[in-house]
């Protein structure tokens, strides 16, 4: 039930055009086969939070004209 809700939560946040811009993490690090999940090469072991390479896969995924508007 908690994962249905972050899912909706996640997707309104997408789709909805509520906010000026947004950074979608999640897919950034997501597994290819399974995008609820943090790719391995993305993460620390512990299958939820990510490693250094999954952090600047993270980075690399933030549009910087979303955060300086420039």
């Amino acid at each position: 039930q908690g994962e249905a809700v972050r899912q909706a939560l996640n997707n309104w946040i997408r789709s909805s055009g509520a906010f000026d811009g947004v950074i979608d993490f999640a897919s950034s690090v997501a597994d290819k086969t399974d995008p609820q999940a943090i790719a391995s090469a993305f993460n620390d072991g512990d299958k939820l939070h990510p490693n250094d390479a999954g952090y600047k896969a993270m980075a690399d995924a933030a549009d910087l004209q979303v955060i300086t508007g420039m």
